[in-house]
């Protein structure tokens, strides 16, 4: 459940029970057969979907981790693969977070996943990140030892990023990344964000769609950019490789960007820079014709 994913959404009370850290037990014994089924049902859409416009390393981490669809995972099984690759773990919360606890959290390794499941009626879209989004979505990446080390850099750049005032701008490296990232491959652009991968829509709408702008990532274009919380997105960064995603966050100093972003305005999400790279000019159509909520009307 992550700093940015928490936008526009009510905070969540700590139940009786919870640690200070707010995990809680899974409670795996408590999921009924229809919730399972579910699990189920939304992996076998993704299985269909995803060939041939995921990354090779999501593949990798799906199937190292067994993420297969025989029901919702037990964390303490998965933990016994997933910190043998990389030493993550996952941890269970009811649900939103507190930014510093988030942080902590992926500073030390450890991915704060929601022990809930959506219902039927939410299968293509849901407005709080569920087991299926922060498990099936961002698990797999999380057995690549380079994505691993990116993703607890970011956790130590969150906790700086907060003391400083600075959330805002780091926020959306995470959502322009871990949560909508695309990936320069040989065969074309592949997914590795973990908001594409969960989503069946998203899925197609991100790499076959001509609306959305695909652009290069750019580390300052990005912490400029606006983003949206509640449709497709209106642009998609793309990075070269994982281990430039890597280099770029550890080896760059953020007070000294920190500093010039706060002197330069926000750029518009739909926008285009002077010296981005450009691999589509989206139309822009889905959006202006108002998104989902015009298909709904």
């Amino acid at each position: 459940m992550g700093v940015v994913e928490r936008a526009d959404q009510p905070q969540v009370i700590l139940p009786k029970g919870g640690n200070p850290d707010w995990t809680i037990p899974q409670g795996h014994e408590r999921y009924s057969e229809a919730e399972h089924r579910t699990w189920t049902t939304l992996y076998e859409r993704q299985a269909e979907t995803l060939p041939s416009r995921a990354c090779e390393a999501f593949f990798r981490g799906l199937e190292a981790l067994d993420l297969h669809g025989q029901g919702i995972p037990d964390f303490a099984q998965l933990n016994e693969k997933l910190s043998a690759l990389t030493g993550w773990t996952i941890v269970a919360v009811p649900g939103l977070v507190p930014d510093g606890i988030f942080f902590d959290h992926l500073a030390n390794r450890r991915f704060p996943a929601g022990n809930f499941i959506r219902g039927t009626d939410e299968l293509d879209y849901l407005k709080e990140p569920d087991i299926f989004h922060d498990v099936f979505g961002h698990v797999p990446m999380l057995a690549d030892p380079v994505f691993a080390d990116y993703m607890q850099a970011y956790g130590k750049g969150g906790q700086r990023a907060l003391s400083l005032g600075y959330l805002q701008n780091l926020a959306r490296l995470y959502w322009y990344t871990v949560e909508f990232g695309l990936l320069e491959t040989p065969s074309g652009l592949r997914i590795y964000g973990a908001g594409i991968v969960s989503s069946r829509t998203e899925s197609i709408f991100a790499l076959a769609s001509p609306s959305p702008n695909r652009l290069g990532f750019s580390l300052e274009r990005v912490m400029r950019t606006l983003y949206r919380i509640d449709d497709f997105q209106q642009v998609y960064f793309v990075i070269p490789s994982l281990q430039y995603l890597l280099d770029v966050t550890t080896k760059t100093d953020f007070g000294p960007l920190y500093t010039k972003l706060s002197r330069l305005p926000d750029i518009p999400i739909a926008a285009i820079e002077p010296g981005d790279r450009v691999f589509t000019l989206g139309t822009q159509d889905y959006a202006n014709s108002g998104g989902r909520l015009g298909q709904e009307a």
